[in-house]
């Protein structure tokens, strides 16, 4: 079973549809009690980070799946918002504090070619910059789909596995032990997409 992590400002049926699709049981629960009994986790999302932080408190999630993810080493893949909040906090309307399972910090974009607009919305490439198991049969530059404003940045580079260029470039996903995320929508990208989620799932 795959548990996808329900606080209310998630893609579920779209994300629970990809999981099924690539041969595995996804299990949409706010129940951590039912979370925790899954083999790996997706935390999606779609929407502003303090709103996200505020419902994972409301839920009662924060302190369960952080016992799960730091401490039990359960794997996880944070999508989009889901992504941002593994940082320690994000500057978007405000200052808020995050997860705090990835050393980063979450900021607006600011492409240096005026012409690009925010928010950064389409497809664009991935370019690997180390070898992770989300990459098996996934080529380099192969194409993402996007949808955000903003941009996490790391204060450790060694743990971003994948960049995007958008008038800049940046993490676009990243690995830290069992923890990975995606700022793309791996769910919404097709085959590519598909093949990551699926190298996700399969994992040992």
């Amino acid at each position: 079973m795959i548990g996808i992590v329900d606080y209310g400002l998630g893609n579920l049926t779209s994300v629970a549809g990809a999981v099924a699709k690539v041969g595995f049981e996804p299990v949409v629960s706010a129940d951590a009690t039912v979370l925790g009994d899954c083999e790996k986790l997706i935390l999606p999302g779609v929407g502003a980070f303090g709103d996200g932080m505020k419902n994972l408190r409301e839920r009662g999630l924060v302190g369960p799946l952080t016992e799960l993810v730091t401490k039990a080493g359960k794997p996880i893949l944070g999508i989009c918002l889901g992504f941002q909040l593994l940082a320690r906090k994000s500057k978007e309307f405000g200052d808020h504090e995050g997860l705090g399972w990835i050393d980063a910090e979450v900021t607006a974009m600011a492409p240096a070619d005026r012409n690009l607009r925010v928010p950064h919305v389409g497809w664009n490439e991935l370019y690997q910059c180390r070898d992770c198991v989300l990459f098996d049969d996934v080529p380099d530059g192969g194409l993402f789909y996007y949808v955000h404003s903003y941009a996490l940045r790391p204060a450790d580079r060694g743990g971003v596995v994948g960049e995007c260029d958008y008038g800049g470039r940046f993490a676009a996903a990243v690995q830290s032990g069992s923890i990975f995320g995606t700022q793309f929508h791996p769910e919404k990208s097709q085959l590519h997409g598909l093949t990551l989620l699926k190298n996700f799932l399969a994992m040992s």
